[in-house]
This record gives C-alpha cells, sequence and structure tokens, in this order.
C-alpha cells in the first residue's frame, strides 16, 4: 500500500532540502502530518517569514535582515582585509572561529565547468570593486576540493596586480569538504596559518 499523495508530495519537497534523505524525508512528513494542526500552521508561519525577512547584504553578500549587514556595518572590523568565500553559509563557519576580524565576500559559488559555473556567474565584478577602496589583503577561504583549488588558482591570477596581497588559509582543513565541517580551532589555525598566493 503506498502513502496517500499529499504525503508523498510533502516528502518529495522535504527531500529537496540539503542533508535530508529519502528515509529521513519521509519520516518528519508523516511527523509533521501527525501534530498539531496550529503547530504546523506556526511553522509553515516562520518559514515564510524567515524567507521573506531574509536577503543577501548588497555589499558582501552574506544573508541578512538589515542592509547591509550587521559585519559590514561593524566599525570595529578591518576594512583592509577581505575573507573570500563561496556561500553565505561559510561565513557564520568563520565568525563562529572567532579570530577574523575584517570584512567579508560571499562569490556565489566555485567554478566548475562541468556544473556549468563560469567565471561570470561569480561575483567577481563586485569584488574587484571592493579592492579599489582601501583593501591590502584578500583572504581566500573556499574548499579544498578541484573546483574550490581552480577557483582559488583563478582569483589569485584576477586579482594579482590589484594592490592587495592574496593569501589563502593555512591547510589542515578537511580536503574535500566545506568549511561548514571543520571545527573552530582547525578554522582559527587555517585563518592564522594563511600564506600568500602566487598567480
Amino acid at each position: 500500500m503506498s502513502l496517500p499523495e499529499p504525503i508523498t508530495a510533502l516528502t518529495e519537497a522535504l527531500r529537496r532540502l540539503p542533508g535530508i534523505g529519502p528515509r529521513s524525508a519521509e519520516r518528519l512528513a508523516l511527523h509533521l502530518v501527525q501534530s498539531d494542526a496550529d503547530d504546523v500552521r506556526r511553522l509553515a508561519q516562520t518559514l515564510l517569514q524567515a524567507r521573506e525577512k531574509i536577503r543577501a547584504c548588497s555589499i558582501c553578500g552574506g544573508l541578512t535582515e538589515a542592509d547591509p549587514c550587521a559585519i559590514c556595518q561593524d566599525s570595529r572590523r578591518d576594512p583592509a582585509v577581505l575573507c573570500v568565500v563561496e556561500r553565505p553559509l561559510d561565513i557564520f563557519a568563520l565568525e563562529k572561529a572567532g579570530s577574523f576580524r575584517g570584512l567579508y565576500h560571499v562569490l556565489g559559488g566555485k567554478i566548475s565547468p562541468l556544473n556549468g559555473v563560469e567565471p561570470e556567474d561569480l561575483r567577481l565584478a563586485e569584488l574587484e570593486s571592493r579592492l579599489g577602496r582601501g583593501v591590502t589583503e584578500v583572504v581566500v577561504a573556499l574548499s579544498t576540493d578541484v573546483e574550490g583549488d581552480a577557483t582559488s588558482f583563478y582569483l589569485a591570477k584576477r586579482l594579482a596586480g590589484k594592490g592587495a596581497k592574496i593569501s589563502r588559509l593555512a591547510h589542515g582543513l578537511p580536503a574535500g569538504s566545506g568549511l561548514e565541517f571543520a571545527d573552530e580551532v582547525t578554522l582559527s589555525r587555517a585563518l592564522e596559518g594563511r600564506q600568500e598566493m602566487s598567480p
């Protein structure tokens, strides 16, 4: 016997969430349809409110409710050091480590021709325009997989001669994975041990 269509549709919708496999999606769907209707309404309303209120910061590209974000507005941060990350989630991982006091720039992905992501699909023009505003160092904080390495070297070459030192996080980050999987101590050490990149 198959599940009723509304449960199947809910399961399929939940499967699109990152980290949710078919069995987890089915368990969540079954839990939700058996939950108190008011609890489900509150969850749905909270999801809609979060989606409507959260946007990308017009400066760094991070997630924020106010634009510009709190990090970009913080006068205690060092505007001369810019940390380039792939996704907004990476900012949260680095902030948890607590050792970076500069500003951020979200690229919005990594160069991956096999997945149809080319340099023009990333926020590179915005990054270059920020370099002319007193930035003396760009810290490339991308994952250590093939696409992350290729994007890092592309950035080093493209940004060479634009007046800022280009450095990359020290190794010690998990190979082939993103920043969100690294603990705070590893991220702090990677930031402290960053090395200059040559094009």
